[in-house]
């Protein structure tokens, strides 16, 4: 069998990237080991007897490029949130609400006793939204040099998120410890890191902040398997052909690429392989550490909060912060850079069905039932060395966000046949279910999106010349995009 292009891995960056060959008339074979498409960006219904559809691993959408989507005619929809996020703290919060400035302003005012913190807050904003403006044209195209990718976004904005510790300028901005750990959480998401010391946090937080020109954080309407669904659909109709349960053997150098399907061994050969693995996977680099804890629930009913002022449809809908202020986050990095699960460990949780209700059976909608997603920080490979620390992880996990309430998590719980909704996944979950050494959920630590050394020119291209890397280990990878995906088939076309 011979193909102009082998895609390995039939995730949502190798299904961008067969569409995007398929279109221009390559003949394309995806390899899925998994008997479905989507990688870590599916829904399922993950309690039996439920009708939920979870986004079980990637739950929201943010750098998803407005022009692959016109490019390919991914109509998928991405829900606004009204409301950015909320933070409770004693029995009050701060609420961060997209409609209503006015609203805003109080709660700061409530919060942090003063203006001054919310005058820093819209300025900073204000930066990070040049800054994406400046940079996500960039991400589709050949990679700038640092000196220009410098030049647009400008120099006080560079020394802050690119030359210096993010920690460095959120402390030098904003006074309240409240504050400055809600804008640092962006910084930490699946990124095991100190924000004062090391500029792998600055990384993490610019590509949270950059998305699509915006920086917003959408809800995918059907659940993120709607996403990949729509992709794999398209890269079909184009031609390219998928082969689930196609587990890959070896990539040689030459294209060639041997595989196992149906119980035989097969062997391809193709012009370019395009690898949607980690690298390490694949014996193309090593592996990075996962840091992070994932807990899907479906509830009976929203928890009650402490603050008569905030509506819990309003607090869930956005991020719901659980003592993640900076002092917080600090302690908890401490004890886990240690070799222990924090004692308090700092989470964020929102609900996707108070957005986008369509993931629930008419039966959970007219009940009253909702989803909620739960994304630990501060949780490395390191401390999962026992079946008994995932167990101690989920506790203090729960245990936390209770500190926070008026009522505990677990009163709320939909409990079906005896078994309650409630799931977790750690790193050493995403290396078994997944494939993802380490359980790096961006396969390795992110890069910075401009041309380094050895970076090639579209920040796709490994060693040899016919393996390219088009998921999320690839430069200005990472995350729900397309980008990396786009960009692996932007250098096979241009290089014909």
């Amino acid at each position: 069998m011979r193909y102009d292009a082998i895609i390995v891995g039939g995730g949502h960056n190798g299904l961008t990237a067969a569409a995007y060959l398929a279109g221009a008339g390559r003949r394309v074979l995806v390899l899925e080991r998994l008997d479905h498409v989507g990688g870590l960006a599916v829904s399922a219904r993950a309690f039996p007897g439920v009708d939920a559809r979870l986004s079980r691993y990637s739950y929201l959408v943010s750098l998803l490029p407005t022009k692959i989507a016109k490019d390919l005619g991914l109509g998928v929809e991405l829900r606004r949130r009204r409301y950015a996020s909320y933070t409770p703290v004693g029995d009050t919060g701060l609420l961060v609400d997209n409609g209503d400035a006015a609203r805003t302003a109080a709660s700061f005012a409530a919060v942090t006793g003063g203006s001054r913190d919310l005058v820093a807050w819209r300025d900073f904003y204000a930066m990070t939204a040049a800054v994406a403006q400046a940079v996500a044209p960039t991400l589709l195209e050949p990679l700038p040099s640092r000196t220009d990718l410098k030049a647009a976004v400008g120099d006080q904005a560079w020394k802050d998120l690119f030359e210096r510790p993010i920690g460095e300028a959120v402390a030098e901005r904003f006074d309240h410890d409240l504050v400055r750990g809600v804008v640092l959480t962006d910084s930490l998401i699946g990124t095991f890191a100190d924000p004062d010391t090391d500029l792998l946090a600055n990384r993490c937080f610019l590509y949270h902040v950059i998305g699509d020109g915006t920086g917003d954080w959408n809800v995918p309407v059907g659940g993120m398997g709607a996403v990949t669904g729509a992709l794999a659909d398209i890269a079909t109709r184009r031609g390219a052909e998928i082969r689930l349960g196609a587990e890959v053997l070896h990539i040689d150098p030459s294209g060639q690429v041997t595989f196992t399907l149906d119980g035989h061994e097969h062997v391809a050969g193709a012009d370019h392989v395009l690898v949607n693995a980690p690298p390490a996977a694949v014996g193309l680099g090593e592996a990075g550490e996962g840091a992070q804890l994932k807990i899907n629930m479906v509830l009976s009913r929203l928890p009650r909060l402490r603050d008569p002022e905030v509506s819990a449809e309003a607090a869930f809908s956005g991020t719901f912060h659980i003592n993640e202020s900076r002092d917080q986050l600090a302690v908890a990095y401490a004890q886990a850079a240690g070799g222990e699960i924090p004692a308090l460990p700092p989470a964020e949780v929102y609900c996707h069905s108070l957005t986008d209700p369509s993931i629930l059976g008419a039966e959970l909608r007219e009940s009253g039932a909702q989803t909620m997603t739960l994304f630990g920080l501060h949780m490395p490979r390191r401390l999962f060395t026992s079946p008994e620390a995932k167990d101690e992880a989920v506790r203090r996990t729960l245990m936390s966000i209770n500190t926070v309430l008026a009522e505990p998590i677990e009163d709320c719980l939909l409990t079906v046949d005896g078994v309650t909704c409630l799931e977790a996944k750690t790193p050493v979950d995403l290396e078994h279910d997944a494939g993802l050494p380490g359980g790096h959920i961006f396969h390795r630590d992110l890069s910075w999106p401009y041309a380094e050394d050895g970076s090639g020119p579209w920040g796709v291209e490994t060693p040899y010349e016919k393996i390219l890397l088009c998921g999320a280990a690839a430069r200005r990878g990472g995350g729900v995009s397309g980008i990396p995906g786009h960009n692996a088939a932007m250098a096979v076309l241009t290089r014909a």
